[in-house]
């Protein structure tokens, strides 16, 4: 299958709500790439038809004008009646999601962790900056390198602070991912900014550490309600030890009101910092697992050990 008589779709790297990603090829420039496109069912449906040709041009916009190593390059797009794709760098790595199934107890030792939030947080700056929300981060939607660089992935339901369309923000379409989702995005009477993202990078980490989302259950809507109402466990609880600073900056990540919680991406980092791991060159010329998200920070722009 081709689009734009340029791009070779090959097989399919996933589904979602919105649409699906495929493993393509650029052919012009023989390189591989992912390309997201809309679910044609939805364009089908002529109810829904404009809102999911609007939704998906914002996302074009919103993406093409962020430029962050921690966030997945977009190189090209196009939005009209007929065709509705974006294409994107192939990622050459796994989501953390399959990353928690290889490790013992699906936990990951405080340095990993750490550093895996810090990268987040690193590109989350750079979103904010740009005046965006991304509203779904999850487990599918960050990608850890070979080489240990974390990217943020799938930018479908991020919100313009200056949008103010309300067919783009109704009960329904805004809340992309329970497991994460702050109390604000779930009532939708707040208006949303970038401490609803470091709501999720709370949960993120807290799952990171102890093998399991603060609030665990299968059940959509006792799961909202734990977001909503209850108050998230400790790290500890998990038996699980972890530094004080560490415990703190968590809870008040999770703290039910935005203003409770750190005011930048670049305030969480700033707390993470001190439990980065130094820096290690050896690391440079030795074999390594494949995915280590703590190599960006022990060898900077180092190479990839044979």
């Amino acid at each position: 299958m081709m689009i734009h008589d340029r791009y070779r779709l090959e097989s399919v790297l996933g589904r979602g709500v919105m649409g699906q990603v495929w493993r393509g090829r650029d052919l012009p420039l023989d390189r591989p790439v992912a390309v997201k496109t809309v679910a044609t069912d939805l364009l089908a449906v002529p109810s829904s038809r404009q809102a999911a040709l609007n939704r998906f041009a914002r996302e074009t916009r919103a993406a093409a004008r962020l430029d962050h190593a921690n966030v997945a390059t977009v190189f090209d797009a196009s939005v009209t009646d007929d065709t509705c794709w974006l294409v994107m760098e192939l990622i050459d790595g796994t989501t953390l999601e399959y990353l928690f199934d290889q490790r013992e107890n699906g936990r990951f030792d405080v340095p990993s962790a750490v550093s895996v939030a810090a990268q987040l947080c690193a590109g989350l700056s750079a979103v904010h900056a740009a005046d965006l929300v991304h509203r779904d981060l999850k487990t599918q939607n960050v990608m850890v390198r070979r080489d240990g660089i974390v990217k943020i992935l799938d930018f479908g339901l991020v919100k313009l602070l200056s949008d103010t369309d309300p067919k783009l923000t109704t009960t329904g379409e805004g809340v992309g991912n329970l497991v994460c989702a702050s109390p604000e995005l779930l009532t939708g009477r707040e208006r949303l900014d970038g401490r609803s993202d470091l709501y999720a990078v709370g949960c993120l980490l807290h799952h990171m550490l102890t093998g399991e989302s603060p609030f665990s259950t299968h059940q959509p809507a006792l799961l909202a309600s734990h977001h909503l109402a209850s108050s998230p466990p400790l790290v500890a609880d998990a038996g699980v030890r972890v530094p004080g600073d560490l415990q703190d900056l968590i809870t008040a990540l999770l703290a039910k009101r935005p203003d409770d919680r750190p005011s930048s991406a670049a305030e969480v980092y700033a707390v993470l910092g001190p439990h980065l791991p130094g820096p290690d060159s050896r690391l440079a010329v030795r074999r390594v697992p494949p995915e280590d998200p703590r190599r960006p920070f022990l060898v900077p722009q180092g190479p990839i050990p044979l």
